[in-house]
């Protein structure tokens, strides 16, 4: 039905489409410290529908509908279940269908705007992600959507209720002004301006997110072919502005390409708030918690690498890690993705969590991944 839909909506009527995927993810989780093992699998459906009325204007709606079953839910109950029904919107567009002790199923539209382009002007009204960061893991500059690194299967990310107006000033400059307000009616707004100097793209934004008043830069760039990216912003609290001292987060990256196509990437995250003692967050959900520009790690240094290379056209093996210096727990992610069609590929994955108790990656244990995924 979904795929006859697609075609016949491409067919007759130029002006719309619709396209998703439908996915099974297996999941396998050993605690810490503990040679038991639990097990769950989640189906997962995503529909992104676009409509274009006019020359100007442009209608995206995408919705997820995710079921999840097994042990890890039973185990956790009702945890989980509630978890994953959380909607930190203004509007609460993610509604639970069903759930019970060992399974719940829930919808999501996590995209829903309307956009207008005339020109040099674009404004964006609705549930969008708004993505103002220039690195790969760690991206203070992303006030409004900061994402989860470890939360590998969202690629699309969480939307914003929020406006988007942007305005370009050349082929390589822009002025941008974004607001949204939160389920807590905490707003979020700030404007950034884009520009290019020496080859490098440059980017200053200042404004408010939260409880906070920010002014934030970041790069983008090339070191004799290397990428070279970076990104800070500077958190001071507007309700007590002359009693602290404000917070700065900031990232640096490097990623390189070799001619046979092995990429190798390096990053190093820096919080001034951050704990050089042990960083422990209170076992696996704190996976789960919301991530802000501001709160990334509660570590106060953090390093990233990762390596991938397609060993064939059709399969690519890929190997991250993470490591705080200073509880010395860490991360390593070893994947192989395999693309079995044009629209239906197989993800193989880990995500082992390793350090004493208490510190910042002690407490996760590991966890072990199979996707099939079948695009349409």
């Amino acid at each position: 039905m979904l795929v006859g839909g697609n075609v016949l909506s491409q067919n007759k009527a130029k002006n719309t489409s619709l396209n998703g995927y439908l996915q099974s993810l297996e999941m396998v989780w050993m605690p810490p410290s503990t040679e038991k093992w639990f097990t769950m699998n989640t189906i997962s459906n995503r529909l992104d529908f676009k409509w274009y009325p006019s020359e100007h204007f442009q209608t995206y709606v995408a919705m997820r509908n995710i079921a999840s079953y097994g042990q890890i839910p039973f185990e956790f109950y009702p945890h989980m279940a509630d978890l994953s029904v959380k909607d930190n919107g203004k509007l609460n567009l993610t509604k639970s269908i069903v759930s019970d002790s060992s399974y719940y199923l829930y919808t999501n539209l996590d995209r829903f705007y309307v956009q207008y382009t005339s020109g040099k002007f674009e404004a964006i009204i609705g549930r969008q992600r708004i993505n103002w960061g220039v690195n790969l893991v760690w991206t203070p500059n992303d006030i409004f959507n900061s994402a989860n690194y470890f939360d590998f299967d969202y690629a699309e990310r969480a939307g914003s209720d929020a406006v988007l107006l942007q305005y370009y000033t050349g082929m390589t400059s822009s002025i941008q002004f974004a607001a949204k307000v939160d389920k807590d009616d905490k707003s979020t707004y700030a404007a950034m301006y884009k520009f290019n100097r020496w080859n490098y793209d440059f980017q200053i934004l200042v404004g408010k997110m939260s409880d906070d008043l920010v002014i934030g830069a970041g790069w983008a760039g090339q070191i004799e072919g290397a990428g070279f990216l970076g990104e800070g912003t500077y958190f001071r609290d507007k309700e007590n502005f002359n009693d602290t001292t404000g917070v700065f987060v900031g990232s640096v990256s490097l990623n390189y390409t070799f001619k046979n196509s092995l990429m190798l990437q390096a990053a190093i995250l820096y919080n001034s708030a951050g704990t050089t003692g042990n960083a422990g967050q209170q076992g696996m959900f704190a996976l789960d918690l919301e991530i802000s520009a501001k709160n990334f790690s509660r570590a106060k240094f953090s390093t990233f690498l990762q390596a991938s290379f397609p060993i064939t056209p059709l399969i690519n093996a890929s190997f991250s890690g993470m490591l705080n210096p200073n509880d010395k727990s860490g991360y390593f992610g070893p994947s192989i993705d395999i693309s079995l069609t044009d629209n239906i590929g197989i993800l193989l994955m880990s995500q082992l969590f390793v350090g004493k108790d208490q510190t910042e990656f002690g407490d996760y244990g590991s966890m072990f991944f199979t996707r099939l995924k079948w695009s349409f």
